[in-house]
């Protein structure tokens, strides 16, 4: 049973984070008297402030480095959660903290906003915990060859059976290996300021459109490389406003498959939030 009407995203750190003002909008849409704040959590402290939490706590959205610590607090945790080892978002219980990872299908939605519904090709750049979820995200969405570039091959060991899991092969050239094949799309999950110097062009000039999840910043490096290629870049906000309104799924309903009620109007409402901020 759901009562309480408290919501907050944690990480560390945590002031740059948008979620607040995403939320907020949605549940003024929906004429729901929630509070939604912001908190600076260490990952070490993350469990006895979880626990800390009383019966006016409905939900927490997570951020780094504290979405592991999420996956391994939670009673239980959705595919998504359970296949990255990554939970974004905790549905509080009286039987527990539930696990969510929307990140997984707020790519995929942002993707389908960027004309790249179905990409067979992919490209991930990067092979930490975003690019966990950015490979169940391009095999969910249809995906069958998914190339890592890590500047540690062997970091991208788990990502390679996290593919064989999933049906789909995954091969993992260093960052800066030479001759790329054509993508149908090129998902970045490096720190928003890497240079890749004359590999970004290279990378750019088959890569399909780029999607950086980073939110600040703008264009990055690879972001530039992209437009002197004639080629579309897209930041995060696309993934942080979709995995944001299935947080708002969850937080009502319980379930990031079960729509709202006038859904059109709150993921308006969210965007022009999002494009004012």
């Amino acid at each position: 049973m759901l009562t309480g009407h408290r919501l907050e995203v944690w990480g560390d750190p945590i002031a740059h984070s948008r979620s607040p003002r995403l939320h907020a909008a949605a549940y003024a849409e929906l004429g729901l008297d929630w509070q939604y704040g912001r908190r600076q959590v260490a990952e070490a402290s993350f469990v006895p402030t979880v626990e800390g939490l009383d019966a006016a706590w409905r939900g927490l959205s997570l951020t780094m480095p504290l979405k592991n610590a999420a996956a391994r607090h939670a009673v239980t945790l959705d595919d998504d959660a359970r296949r990255t080892g990554a939970v974004n978002t905790l549905l509080l219980s009286e039987d527990g903290p539930r696990g969510f990872n929307t990140d997984v299908a707020g790519l995929a939605r942002a993707l389908v906003d960027y004309g790249v519904a179905a990409p067979r090709r992919v490209r991930i750049l990067g092979a930490g915990a975003t690019a966990t979820s950015a490979l169940v995200s391009a095999a969910g969405s249809g995906a069958r060859e998914i190339e890592v570039r890590a500047r540690r091959p062997e970091a991208a060991g788990p990502l390679r059976a996290l593919g064989e899991d999933l049906g789909v092969a995954v091969t993992a050239p260093v960052l800066d290996a030479p001759a790329p094949e054509p993508v149908d799309v090129t998902i970045a999950t490096l720190p928003g300021g890497t240079d890749l110097g004359p590999i970004a062009d290279a990378l750019a000039s088959v890569g399909g459109p780029l999607v950086d999840v980073v939110y600040g910043g703008w264009p990055t490096p690879l972001a530039q490389a992209w437009r002197r290629a004639g080629r579309d870049a897209h930041d995060g906000r696309g993934m942080l406003l979709h995995q944001a309104l299935l947080q708002v799924r969850v937080f009502v309903g319980g379930d990031p498959a079960l729509p709202l009620d006038r859904e059109d109007a709150v993921l308006a409402a969210m965007r022009a939030a999002l494009v004012g901020d």
